[in-house]
């Protein structure tokens, strides 16, 4: 079988001032944090402890069909810094990687770990959606952030015509926290198919969140599943 040739990428846009205004929502969640410490002896100022910003786009073939996610992570300052040094790599004097850097870093991170649960959660009328493990990835330097990119298929294209899907953009332990960023792009999708970013309400599930975090330590995993869904920015998309 060919290998997925992922189509032209149109200008990448972010996403509207209500939605860029995530920006504050680590300020949000410490506040939640502040307040579950008010109410429990154990701490909850742990997760979490890596933040990333990107996005999901939608890539469509034979008119409503959806074959699959290209996946953006934008890194943290701190954790751009921290992995190119976990892996041996540095910056050039202009502030990016050299191309034979770059390339040792694709190569690198190329390497999934066999816990990756992806961070976007696809679901179709309500059903979850397993996912092809991640392919073309690549990696590069935007603005002092370490910024990549990959793809991952959906195992046949499904049609949205009728049907209704969710991207929720998240990690299941809530150790890395993803916002975001950017306006979801459908690309080759046909003009009645539409995307809305649904961003995470801090107020919309008060009780629940101090129950997650209050729940999280330093080093522990936390014994609620999936608790990164709770905190998750969602993307919706119809083909009406």
């Amino acid at each position: 079988m060919a290998a997925f040739q992922f189509p032209t990428i149109p200008t990448r846009r972010r996403v509207s001032s209500r939605l860029a205004a995530q920006t504050g929502r680590a300020a949000a969640l410490a506040l939640l944090a502040a307040a579950v410490l008010a109410f429990t002896p154990a701490p909850a100022r742990a997760h979490p402890h890596v933040f990333i910003d990107g996005g999901v786009d939608f890539v469509f073939r034979d008119g409503t069909a959806l074959d699959a996610l290209r996946v953006t992570w934008r890194y943290d300052e701190f954790e751009t810094l921290y992995t190119l040094s976990s892996f041996g790599l540095a910056l050039n004097t202009e502030g990016d990687l050299d191309e034979a850097d770059r390339q040792t870093l694709i190569r690198l991170l190329s390497d999934w770990p066999e816990d990756f649960d992806g961070s976007a959660h696809l679901s179709i009328e309500g059903e979850a959606i397993e996912l092809e493990w991640p392919t073309e990835l690549d990696a590069r330097m935007v603005d002092g952030r370490l910024e990549m990119t990959f793809i991952r298929k959906l195992p046949a294209p499904v049609s949205l015509d009728g049907q209704d899907a969710e991207v929720a953009f998240y990690e299941s332990t809530y150790f890395f926290a993803f916002t975001v960023a950017d306006e979801p792009q459908l690309l080759d999708a046909p003009a009645q198919c539409a995307a809305t970013v649904i961003p995470f309400d801090p107020d919309g599930q008060t009780d629940a969140l101090r129950s997650a975090l209050a729940k999280l330590g330093r080093e522990e995993t936390p014994e609620m599943k999936n608790v990164g869904a709770l905190f998750a920015d969602r993307i919706a998309v119809t083909c009406d």
